[in-house]
């Protein structure tokens, strides 16, 4: 993609503002991206149909542009060396220039989900992102919302991209993007490909992952 189309995409999808930064660092950042991905066979298995999380019920309501049905494509990212890139250089971006708040301490309620401006918490980060790549030429349904168990066992959100390559995930907790086996959580589900407003399961254990628990945390 070239640095003129993806110009064009960022300002007509997000606002020029909002992305200069990413652009602008693409050439500094390219060095140091590492592309030696090695492993097969990365891709989160599906158990079947699930509840979507309440804060994401809330959050279609209000943004319904957001979560319209794809028409059932199930398409992966070709990763190549200037995806891989531009999915680095939009985390770190997005991990810098968003303050990690709980939505207790924003909105005075345990779940709320939406675009921030300079704060906000795991599932904001995620949305957030999932914007930004949109505008960067990432088809929708490939960047798909996903609630985890961190190392501590505490709720959190980050994003999945599917790729031809596997399921890397986009984390405000990390800049590093890893594959999903590689990130040490408990996958318990995520948006559907098919559809957006409807969920899958991860597991086939009984995992009931609520609300935010901490700043950057579901």
């Amino acid at each position: 993609m070239s640095r003129t189309t993806t110009a064009k995409i960022a300002k007509a999808i997000l606002g020029a503002t909002c992305l200069a930064g990413i652009i602008a660092t693409s050439g500094a950042q390219a060095a140091k991206v590492n592309f030696d991905i090695t492993e097969t066979s990365i891709f989160t298995p599906v158990y079947g149909k699930t509840l979507p999380p309440i804060g994401h019920v809330n959050f279609c309501a209000v943004n319904r542009s957001e979560c319209k049905n794809l028409g059932g494509t199930t398409r992966k990212v070709t990763l190549t060396k200037e995806n891989w890139k531009i999915m680095h250089e939009v985390n770190n971006y997005a991990n810098k220039t968003i303050t990690p708040v709980t939505d207790d301490e924003l909105y005075k309620v345990p779940e709320h989900w939406t675009f921030p401006t300079n704060a906000g918490d795991c599932e904001d980060y995620v949305l957030q992102k999932k914007r930004y790549l949109e505008g960067l030429g990432f088809p929708a349904e490939t960047l798909l919302i996903t609630v985890v168990l961190d190392e501590l066992s505490l709720g959190h959100a980050v994003l999945t991209v599917r790729t031809d390559r596997g399921d890397f995930v986009l984390d405000n907790m990390r800049n590093d993007i890893r594959s999903w086996r590689s990130t040490g959580y408990t996958f318990i589900k995520r948006q559907s490909q098919h559809n957006p407003q409807q969920w899958v399961s991860l597991t086939n254990r009984g995992y009931n992952v609520s609300h935010t628990t901490a700043a950057g945390k579901e």
